[in-house]
Order: C-alpha cells, then structure tokens, then sequence
C-alpha cells in the first residue's frame, strides 16, 4: 500500500501568465518619422518650386540681340505686287504705320494699309516699302518689329559715323557716333530683345538737327561683354553701361546730354539720370514705351514666351530676387520728360506711365499714341513724334 502523501494540485482558477516585456516606445517614433518625411518632401518641393521659377525667369528675360519680342503672331505672306504686300488679316496686320517684317534671312519693311486696293475678308493690303535682305514671297512667314533698318547708320542710311570702344564695367562697348556741331548730345538706348539696328529709326531726325547721336551696345548685345549669368535685368545693371557710355560723351565734349531710350533702355536713363556720377550733364529724357512696373512686364513676357500660368508667379518671384525692390523714378525725377506710351503696349503696362506723368506734371510730357506695340510709338506716327520731339528739344539746345 502507497503511503507517500497524494500531490497537492492548484486551486482551480487562471492559470497565473507569465508578465510580457513591455511593447517598444512607438507611439513617439511614428509622428516623428511622419513629420520628416513631411519637412523632406516640402524641403523637395520648394527646392523644385525654387528650381522651376528660375527657370521660367530665363525663359522670359533670355531675349536674344535683335530677336523681335513675342506677342505678335506670325502672319503669312499671301502675295506680293509692285509696291505691294498682301498679308494674313489680323490685328497687327491692321496696324497704322510703318513696320519692319522679319524672318530668318529675310527683312523688309511694310508701309501703311492700302485700304481701297481689292483683297479678301481674311487679308490685309500694305505698301511695300523695300526689302532689304533675303527674298519675299507668297508663303513667307513674317513678324512684325519696330526695327525698319539692318546695317549701321552709312551703310543704311548714307550717313558717315564713327565705330568706337567705350570702356566698360565688363569689358569695351562697341559704339556707332553720328557726329555734328552741336554741344547737346543724345544717347539712343535700345531695349530688351532688340539692337543697336532699332534706333536707327531716329538718327535721320537728330541728323538732320545736327545733333551728334551716340548708339552704344551693352551688356548682352552682340559684340559686347556677357551678363555673367546670360541674362537681361530689365536695367537694374545694365544701366552702369550707359553711365560709361556718358562719361565717354563727356570726355569727347558733350557739354548736355539727352538721352532717349525704349523700353528697358528707358528704363536705363531714369536709373542713369538718378544715379550716374555725370548726371548734372543729363538735361533732359525722351522715354518710349518705359519698362516702369518689373512684375507686371516679367508676368507679360513669361506667358508670352509660353510659361505655363502655375510657374509664371514663380518666375516673377525669380526675377524680382535678382533686380531687387523697383526704384521709385517719380521721386527722383529733376529734369524735364517726354514719355511717349500706349494702351496697347502688351509687354510694359501704359498705365503706370499715366501714373508717373499724373504724378510730375512739372516735368512729364505724356503723349499718347494708339494701336501701337511696345517700343513703336514712332511706328505708328512718325509725324506726330517727331513733332513732339522737335518742341520738347527746342529749349534743351
């Protein structure tokens, strides 16, 4: 018989769990890895924001010397005649005035509509002027430009200058001098997209006043030095040129200067008359179609050159950290104006040139010229500019 004493069992009940070691601290680790996943994607996002407005900057202010601006459709040449062109109907075509027409290897120069010759609903007749290079025929697709002459004021014009090297903050600025007897010289200042070739437009006028004119290149111009970074900045640095080009004027005995820009090149001669270390020789500024309002124009040339719209407050933004704030020109305005603009300037809004005369009616001369594109007021009424230019110069003589 078994005497050992029967083995004692547990109470009934749950057996007893052993104690799990405590789960790892989690809860922090997953907002924290959320959160930089959040900083590297927004850090990502603006740096390609950053990336892309800069980039959309250098599509709209990387204009080429002597490339018309954008805006303007191509039109095509449906026919030529003696003294004719027919050209596809359009707002442009339909312009008044007088207009280079431009193509690769080709230019030539269209007069004013022929209203009463016969043409179709969908074409426009103008007198054709010349063709100075290249040929033009039916199926030519053309722009229009303000430029009406290629060449340097002989060969185009017939009128004897000099070619000269002015020192600049970059390197030499090549030049053209139209000389005559007069102490009172005028700089002509091309703008953004155009040459030296543009201002030719004038020279005959000043010429025929016996008024040396000065046609200096600057930085970006073929034949002169490069922006470092390749592109325009609307006049922000490109005005130091023009203060060189001044001192060379005065060196060479301009004892006043006028100087008469479009577009950017305006944009220059306020900033020149404002800060150049010769500017009490600037007695007066003739200012076409004046680059006045930054944003505005970069947001112009930006959707015109094809930015897509989400970009173009982007390539603003890009454009305006380079040149920084906008100089306030009616404050520092001391010498007299003539500021000729229109409403259907696409690229520089007219109303801020409205502003600035409203704003110094003591020293701004506004003349308004309609159906008009940036940087073509004399285009589209040569005879009234010049007789405003001739009665705002009397006194400046």
């Amino acid at each position: 018989m078994d005497t050992r004493p029967a083995p004692t069992r547990p109470p009934p009940g749950p057996r007893p769990v052993a104690a799990s070691p405590p789960p790892p601290e989690t809860g922090n680790v997953r907002p924290a890895t959320a959160t930089a996943a959040a900083v590297t994607t927004l850090i990502g996002l603006g740096a390609a924001a950053v990336a892309a407005g800069r980039h959309a900057s250098d599509v709209a202010l990387k204009a080429a010397s002597g490339r018309p601006l954008p805006g303007d459709p191509k039109l095509t040449v449906h026919a030529t005649g003696p003294e004719r062109v027919t050209l596809t109907r359009s707002l442009a075509s339909l312009r008044p005035g007088t207009y280079g027409m431009t193509a690769p290897g080709l230019h030539a120069v269209a007069g004013p509509v022929l209203d009463r010759v016969p043409h179709t609903a969908d074409t426009v007749v103008r007198r054709l002027e010349r063709v100075e290079r290249g040929a033009l025929g039916p199926g030519s697709r053309v722009r229009l430009t303000p430029q009406l002459h290629t060449g340097t004021p002989e060969t185009a014009l017939g009128l004897p200058h000099e070619d000269i090297e002015i020192p600049g903050e970059l390197g030499p600025l090549p030049a053209w001098l139209v000389t005559g007897p007069r102490s009172t010289w005028v700089v002509a200042l091309h703008g953004i997209g155009a040459g030296r070739e543009h201002t030719l437009n004038l020279v005959p006028f000043y010429a025929r006043r016996r008024v040396p004119v000065l046609v200096p290149a600057y930085r970006g111009d073929r034949g002169a030095p490069a922006p470092a970074d390749g592109l325009a900045q609307l006049g922000d640095t490109e005005w130091r040129d023009v203060d060189a080009v001044l001192r060379y004027a005065v060196r060479r005995g301009a004892t006043k200067i006028v100087l008469h820009g479009w577009g950017t090149g305006a944009t220059m001669a306020l900033r020149a008359a404002a800060e150049s270390g010769v500017r009490d020789r600037i007695a007066g500024l003739v200012l076409d179609s004046p680059v006045l309002d930054w944003e505005a124009t970069v947001r112009n040339l930006a959707t015109a050159r094809g930015v897509p719209a989400p970009l173009v407050p982007l390539a603003v933004r890009a454009a305006l950290g380079r040149t920084g704030p906008h100089p306030d020109h009616a404050a520092d305005l001391r010498i007299p104006v003539l500021l000729a603009h229109g409403p259907d300037d696409t690229i520089s809004p007219w109303e801020r040139s409205v502003e600035l005369a409203a704003r110094r009616p003591d020293l701004v001369t506004l003349l308004t010229v309609r159906q008009a594109p940036h940087t073509a007021m004399w285009n589209a009424n040569p005879l009234r500019y010049e007789e405003a230019l001739r009665r705002y110069l009397t006194p400046l003589m």
